[in-house]
C-alpha cells in the first residue's frame, strides 16, 4: 500500500472519540488515538498503564502497515456502530516513554 493510500485510510480515524489498535514488534493490542496524519507521518497518543498519561508517538508511514481489527468496535455514540476498527502494525519496537 502506498503512503497516499495509508494516509487516506488513517485520516478517517482522526476523532478524539475513537481508538485504533497498534501493534509493535514487542507489544501488541495497544489502544491509541490518531492525532494527525500527513503524506509521510502519523501521530498517535498511546494509552499507558498510568490513567492520565499518554505516550505521544510520531511514526513514518513507511514503517507501518494498515489493517483491520475485527475484535473491537467503534465507540462514538453519535455515529453508526462499526464492528471493526483500524489496526496499525509498526515494524519496530515500541519507543520508550519518557
Amino acid at each position: 500500500m502506498e503512503s497516499v493510500e495509508k494516509a487516506a485510510s488513517i485520516r478517517r480515524w482522526i476523532d478524539p472519540e475513537e481508538r485504533v489498535t497498534v501493534d509493535f514488534e514487542d507489544e501488541r493490542d495497544l489502544n491509541a488515538e490518531v492525532i494527525e496524519c500527513d503524506q509521510q507521518t502519523v501521530t498517535l497518543l498511546l494509552e499507558t498503564a498510568f490513567p492520565h498519561y499518554k505516550q505521544h508517538v510520531t511514526l513514518p508511514l513507511s514503517m507501518v502497515t494498515i489493517g483491520e481489527d475485527r475484535t473491537r468496535y467503534t465507540r462514538n455514540p453519535d455515529k453508526p456502530i462499526q464492528y471493526e476498527r483500524l489496526r496499525i502494525t509498526v515494524h519496530e519496537a515500541r519507543p520508550q516513554a519518557v
